[in-house]
């Protein structure tokens, strides 16, 4: 029976807005982390059948399918096809779901699965240009309201019962976390430094600040509501970045001489309120779990992306029996920062390598996305 399994997974530093990485063409920066992924795996390119790339803003410099282009930019045979995918955040989380259903059914039998987002060349949302993304008979079943994701964020708050002190607490915590990975090196081996043609070297995700503290973030001004709860310190960073992950079966590994780090155990989707729109983490968890047949406390990492606190705080709420320990160990987009597109493959690239590091056996990814869904993915190490 044919399986997928991931066999290498590499991912750029995370750049801050307007940081180190806001200089390099987000198809450029895709390259380095193709050639990155074949360089540590061994492979040859010319077996690699698909590229299959996450990215949210499909316009300016990351439309003409982006996929291909960052392929032959990487300087991988021109046989080595592409393809974009969009389903908003979870786009490189996509990916890998399509990687892995096709490797399954026989269509590929060597697959990147990835993505990328240069939000300081590529503002979020310059792919509607202020036009109206949603059509007639969207907002009128959801009477006439354009969703927000803050105002979603606002909303799971409110509903769950987070007060601005415990979101602001969350925050300091992944911060804390990433820092502890980082100045620990947990981070060194799944990050291909960038190097800038000034010859200067970007070797570390800029966006994690540590020694903050609750009462720093009590001094930020709330964004979507006056009276509201979130802020820039609660809320994910805006980021440029990219990352891979080189896919096969476990035969088609043995014989290129590979040695797989996990399989694709399960992988689901949920779709919920597209208004709150951030809440399907919850459902796809719980998809994924009774899919899977497996139980909640034999999981050993959860990755829920922190699109904003309360998104990671819900499900931690509603996921009876999860671990909070287990939750986001390294860290999440609150300290690392959320590049859209390629932030599915940023986060499993993360887990796959605690996943190994550590020993353990089941990781579970998930995150909310635009149209209010979530992706699902539970990864078994080998």
């Amino acid at each position: 029976m044919r399986d997928a399994v991931i066999v290498e997974a590499v991912r750029t530093p995370v750049g801050k807005r307007n940081g180190g990485l806001s200089g390099i063409h987000p198809a450029d920066l895709s390259a380095h982390v193709l050639t990155s992924l074949a360089e540590r795996s061994g492979v040859d390119p010319a077996v690699i059948e698909d590229v299959i790339w996450g990215c949210v803003s499909q316009v300016g410099e990351q439309t003409m399918d982006i996929g291909r282009t960052a392929a032959l930019a990487a300087g991988f045979p021109e046989t080595v096809t592409g393809v974009t995918v969009d389903r908003q955040c979870g786009s490189s989380q996509q990916s890998v779901h399509f990687a892995a259903a096709g490797l399954i059914a026989g269509q590929y039998d060597v697959v990147v699965a990835g993505g990328v987002e240069s939000m300081s060349r590529v503002p979020m949302g310059s792919s509607s240009n202020g036009q109206n993304p949603f059509g007639e008979k969207f907002l009128a079943r959801y009477d006439g309201v354009f969703p927000n994701q803050g105002i979603g964020a606002e909303m799971i708050a409110e509903q769950w019962g987070f007060s601005r002190t415990q979101l602001d607490e969350f925050a300091i915590g992944s911060h804390e976390k990433a820092a502890a990975a980082q100045s620990s090196g947990r981070f060194e081996s799944q990050i291909a430094p960038v190097t800038l043609p000034d010859g200067t070297v970007i070797s570390q995700d800029e966006g994690i600040r540590p020694g903050g503290s609750v009462e720093g973030l009590a001094k930020l001004k709330t964004v979507f509501k006056e009276d509201g709860v979130i802020h820039a310190g609660n809320a994910s960073q805006i980021s440029d970045g990219s990352a891979a992950l080189l896919m096969t079966t476990s035969e088609k590994a043995a014989e290129l001489g590979l040695t797989p780090i996990a399989r694709v155990h399960t992988a689901v989707l949920a779709g919920a309120d597209p208004v709150i729109m951030l809440t399907a983490p919850i459902p796809a968890t719980q998809k994924a779990l009774a899919k899977s047949g497996l139980k909640i406390d034999e999981i050993g990492a959860f990755e829920v992306n922190e699109a904003f606190a309360p998104v990671p705080m819900a499900w931690l709420a509603d996921i009876e029996g999860a671990d909070v320990k287990a939750l986001n160990p390294n860290g999440g987009a609150i300290a690392l920062g959320h590049p859209l597109g390629g932030s599915g493959a940023r986060i499993m690239t993360t887990l796959v390598h605690h996943m190994r590091d550590n020993g353990i056996r089941y990781g579970l990814q998930t995150m909310c996305e635009g149209g209010g869904q979530a992706n699902a993915t539970i990864l078994e190490l080998l």
